[in-house]
């Protein structure tokens, strides 16, 4: 993140935070008025992750008797600019200002639009602003706090000729880090189809690091398969290719690398277990993933039925019969019949995506 600055109306300077990469596509964060940039950071983070280059502006200070005009002129200059027609995202009052600054000529400094929580009035429909907007545009309420619905808005959304609406629906909402979480995919769908990004290519035989990228983006949980070895010595890895096969026969697969140190045990062990983490246990992912360490040394962990060793804590621990095993390049897959299971619902999972460990909300 780098700090920079533009020139508003009249010369007056403006900060900004510039994030991600220059040649991805912009977006140019508004905030309410009153409000700094840092009413969107976490916003702009989560952009970032999804290949956005992102502006975080600064409002001028600026007096109630100035009004907007100020703002308006601002954002035409900033957006002069810029270099790139960017989406621009506002919040509360922001919008106001968005939506009279790209009423005229719009298309020509902005990709689009979208309107977190803007509070509507009558006069925005009587001067026939929204009408006036020909770029794409998005009315997100709910985003911030819980939405405000009415009568005037809903006119308001009718009157964008490229326009389109969503509401964060409170039911949906459990924890307080939900109504981000929402915000954000609403954010990036409309993204998605008004700023697509250009995928990149994979051609067999060549660049490995674009295929392991690209195996990376399905998104996984993680597991630690366990088993004895021959001396009844618990031993386990970390792993992240796992998946269901059956149901009737239960029948599950893990892919294990021929050079793991603990491959020899598991492709013997006549028994084996796999344990699906929680949040919790990222250190315990770590500790299966290094070489050189004990990695059962402070690890709760008890014999299941079979003998094999359960990780305690987990959120899902299957206990598993070998059933066959199949060679596959540098891997081999281990199928198991499950011979008992058990799990704890209401622990959240440890995801891994694109190389780093994820959690199921954007806290």
């Amino acid at each position: 993140m780098s700090l920079i600055e533009y020139k508003g109306f009249g010369g007056v300077p403006l900060s900004a935070d510039m994030l991600g990469d220059e040649n991805d596509p912009a977006v140019l964060l508004i905030p309410d008025v009153g409000q700094d940039r840092a009413a969107w950071r976490d916003v702009a983070d989560a952009l970032v992750l999804s290949g956005r280059r992102v502006v975080n502006l600064d409002l001028r200070e600026a007096g109630e008797a100035d009004g907007l005009a100020p703002h308006i002129e601002d954002l035409r200059a900033v957006l002069a600019q810029m270099g790139s027609r960017p989406v621009v995202v506002t919040a509360g009052r922001g919008g106001w200002i968005a939506t009279r600054a790209l009423a005229l000529d719009g298309v020509l400094l902005a990709a689009g639009l979208v309107l977190v929580d803007m509070p509507v009035d009558e006069d925005a429909i009587a001067n026939g602003v929204p009408a006036r907007l020909a770029i794409p545009a998005l009315v997100v309420r709910g985003g911030f706090s819980p939405a405000q619905c009415s009568a005037i808005s809903d006119t308001f959304n009718g009157a964008l000729p490229m326009g389109e609406s969503a509401d964060i629906d409170e039911c949906d909402l459990e924890l307080a880090s939900d109504r981000k979480e929402a915000l954000l995919g609403q954010l990036l769908e409309f993204l998605e189809r008004r700023q697509p990004r250009e995928a990149m290519e994979f051609k067999a035989g060549s660049d490995p690091r674009t295929l392991r990228d690209a195996m990376g983006c399905f998104a996984t949980g993680i597991t630690i398969v366990t088993a004895l070895d021959n001396a009844g010595t618990p031993v386990g890895l970390t792993a992240n290719s796992f998946t269901s096969v059956s149901l009737d026969p239960p029948l599950l697969l893990v892919c294990i690398a021929n050079t793991a140190g603990t491959a020899p045990a598991l492709r013997e062990a006549a028994h084996f277990g796999v344990n699906v983490l929680q949040i919790g246990q990222q250190p315990t992912s770590n500790r299966f993933a290094a070489k050189g360490e004990d990695r059962f040394a402070n690890q709760p962990w008890a014999p299941g039925q079979t003998g094999v060793p359960l990780l305690g804590s987990s959120l899902v621990s299957f206990e598993c019969q070998h059933e066959s095993l199949h060679e596959a390049g540098d891997h081999f897959i281990l199928v198991g019949r499950v011979v008992r299971a058990q799990f704890e619902p209401h622990r959240d999972p440890l995801l891994y995506f694109r190389g780093k460990y994820r959690r199921l909300h954007f806290a």
